[in-house]
């Protein structure tokens, strides 16, 4: 296609700019523009990119989440091998590191150090040809790792170009860094899989590592990883032309555009090292990320060269950890607790003891496969500390100091609030309660309804949930539509003016859509992202009660165990009660159409086959589909000769290619929805 050497020059420019807003926004965490303005200077590249496939460039901005998932990933050598770290716990370790390497090199007194935060995440090489980054790949085994470059794209705080004058003139370099989940993210995913059911995961390093191996790096983008770099090998030139010592190469880092961490220093003496490491051993618990402990490195490259590697380790470096914290105490009860699904979940109730700055007096024990592992008793003297400095778990049991009266814990046969019995399905290692009328399940049904995912319904905390559930004033969440300000104000610390504020609250609600009153039904693995998904393919609760297992399977993002999941549930009687209830209260069980196109009567598509790829700018592929549908088109999964047009979103792949080489017609989401209103 011809294209005008304005629109080239401007393609560029966009880029630029884009790059430069990223830079300031996740690297320096100083925007430069607002994001609509970013948003519509994408959504312009992204016209342009569509109109002028061409210009697509492995390094634009449009190209940071592949279309489809990665069936596995490649090995791949590292051309230098990514060692580990030999490991010191203390000063005296880290002096006996020093007098090692002095021994190899009996000339050298004087030496610089450079200590920087052991960042608690997992290595990544990233491989820049020309400026522009072309691989990643995770550490392995230090001598072969994997190639994640589609989940690395993903990484905002990675520049896909380098940021540097001189930086097409460097042929080939790899930098070395760290991946993390900083803590509120970590936080806040846990939050989301502990409502859908899911499990939680055990701390921030194996939230990270887990994500960085995700397959559909949609997935990956939506974790919101971030990045720390730590060194750069440089190839096709002299290294010391440009950096010739790790604390230059830092700053070379950031002229890149790359993120350091900005808590390194330069230290002149062993001791200026060890200062460092004590003062970080308490600041440390305030940052918003995981560190371990201080890497510390001899400044000059030149020596770290002449020094070289043992079999496992670099002998120039070293890692000098800070001592998992962990505190002794006494367990003196192991109560049950029951979630909103059901779930058993043991907890240790211990003597209060001081851990990672915060008091801890309790610990999950997870299920009945742990409470074995363990042979935790009441009485008994455990160690305990915060998995990921975040979540208290018990470590282990210090059987010595057993005293003589103890049993064993032995999980409930019966659920501790109802007295139902309870089960434990095949391959599961969690004990449920499935009495649907249990106080405990409906309190979580309930505290769940409200939250600010769901239904969002403003003041209705965990105390007054307890109050309406003991007091049998609500046995659904139906029962919520039914409150009146005069039962309310029965309530403990409940005023005519806030019983009021709650019941406008709760009537507000009633005009949330369908995917939050869907996801606030809390059927188990749905979450409010898959709960989107559902309602987009089922707009009504109809099609969606009626809708095959297998086709709720197919849609792209659920799967057999969300979709088993959602099919049993709409096979109970009580739920489709439920369900009637809240559809005679004025809820929204079907989703409601803001616009309407001429497509909705015309069949002009009629015989016309489809393919789409990529994310649309406003359309889900649902919706996409379901409008191309309606027009009287065809929408399939692949190209072919048989195919009429290609609907290209943002991040097109192969199917691009494909339609490209038959020639194939390619249509942005504006252009559909032009055909659609002629």
């Amino acid at each position: 296609m011809i294209q005008s050497q304005s629109e080239v020059k401007r393609v560029e420019e966009l880029r630029q700019l884009l790059q430069q807003a990223s830079y300031a926004y996740y690297v320096l965490d100083a925007p430069m523009m607002e994001d609509a303005v970013y948003d519509q200077l994408y959504r312009e590249l992204q016209e342009l990119e569509i109109k002028y496939p061409e210009f697509i460039t492995p390094d634009s901005p449009t190209q940071r989440v592949g279309e489809k998932p990665a069936t596995h990933f490649t090995s791949v050598r590292h051309n230098i091998p990514l060692y580990s770290l030999e490991n010191a716990f203390n000063i005296d370790e880290l002096q006996i590191w020093d007098q090692r390497w002095r021994r190899q090199t009996p000339k050298i007194e004087a030496v610089e150090y450079v200590s920087e935060l052991k960042i608690d995440g997992s290595a990544l090489a990233l491989t820049y040809e020309n400026g522009i980054l072309v691989r990643g790949v995770t550490r392995g085994d230090g001598v072969v790792g994997e190639d994640i470059t589609q989940n690395v794209r993903t990484i905002r705080s990675i520049p896909l170009r380098l940021n540097f004058a001189g930086a097409k003139s460097l042929e080939k370099i790899e930098v070395r860094g760290e991946v993390f989940l900083p803590l509120e993210v970590f936080k806040q995913i846990n939050a989301e899989r502990q409502k859908a059911g899911e499990h939680i995961f055990a701390n921030p390093r194996n939230a990270a590592a887990g994500t960085l191996r995700q397959l559909d790096p949609r997935i990956v983008a939506q974790r919101r990883l971030d990045f720390f770099a730590y060194t750069l090998h440089i190839s096709g030139m002299d290294d010391a032309s440009i950096a010739n010592t790790q604390w230059e190469a830092l700053e070379l880092l950031e002229k890149m555009g790359f993120p350091v961490n900005p808590n390194h220093k330069l230290c002149r003496s062993l001791t200026e090292v060890a200062q460092y490491y004590q003062s970080w051993d308490t600041k440390r618990l305030n940052l918003p990320y995981m560190t371990d402990g201080v890497v510390v490195k001899l400044n000059p490259f030149k020596l770290q060269e002449q020094l070289g590697f043992t079999q496992k380790f670099p002998r120039w470096a070293v890692a000098l950890k800070y001592a998992a914290e962990e505190a002794p105490t006494r367990v003196e009860n192991i109560s049950v607790n029951v979630g909103r699904t059901g779930a058993l979940t043991p907890l240790a109730q211990m003597r209060p003891v001081q851990l990672a700055g915060t008091t801890v007096s309790r610990a999950t024990l997870h299920n009945s496969d742990r409470i074995l592992q363990l042979d935790i008793r009441i009485g008994d003297t455990v160690i305990v500390r915060k998995a990921g400095e975040i979540i208290p778990e018990v470590v282990r049991v210090l059987t010595e100091l057993r005293p003589d009266d103890t049993v064993p814990f032995i999980m409930p046969t019966h659920c501790p609030v109802c007295g139902q019995p309870v089960v434990r399905e095949s391959g599961e290692a969690v004990t449920r309660c499935v009495n649907a009328s249990c106080a405990a399940i409906l309190r979580g049904e309930i505290e769940h309804w409200v939250s600010r995912d769901a239904l969002d319904i403003k003041g209705m905390g965990e105390k007054l949930v307890h109050q309406l559930v003991d007091r049998h004033l609500v046995n659904s969440v139906a029962d919520l539509y039914d409150l009146t300000t005069e039962r309310l104000c029965a309530l403990e610390r409940m005023g005519q003016k806030s019983a009021q504020k709650l019941i406008d609250a709760i009537a507000q609600s009633k005009n949330q859509p369908w995917s939050r009153v869907l996801y606030g039904l809390g059927i188990r693995h749905v979450g409010s992202v898959n709960a989107q998904l559902l309602t987009q393919k089922y707009p009504t609760v109809e099609e969606l009660a009626t809708a095959k297992q297998s086709d709720i399977a197919g849609i792209y993002g659920i799967g057999a165990e969300i979709a088993q999941s959602v099919y049993q549930w709409f096979r109970i009687d009580a739920n489709h009660v439920l369900i009637e209830r809240l559809k005679a209260e004025g809820l929204q069980l079907a989703a409601t159409e803001e616009t309407t196109t001429a497509a909705d009567v015309n069949q002009n598509l009629a015989g016309k086959t489809f393919v789409i790829t990529g994310t649309l700018p406003s359309l889900s592929r649902d919706e996409a589909k379901a409008l191309i549908q309606k027009a009287g088109g065809k929408v399939t999964n692949s190209v072919s000769k048989k195919t009429d047009y290609l609907l290209v979103g943002e991040d097109a792949g192969s199917k691009l290619e494909k339609a490209q080489a038959l020639g194939i017609t390619q249509l942005s989401e504006a252009l559909l929805l032009e055909m659609l209103s002629n």
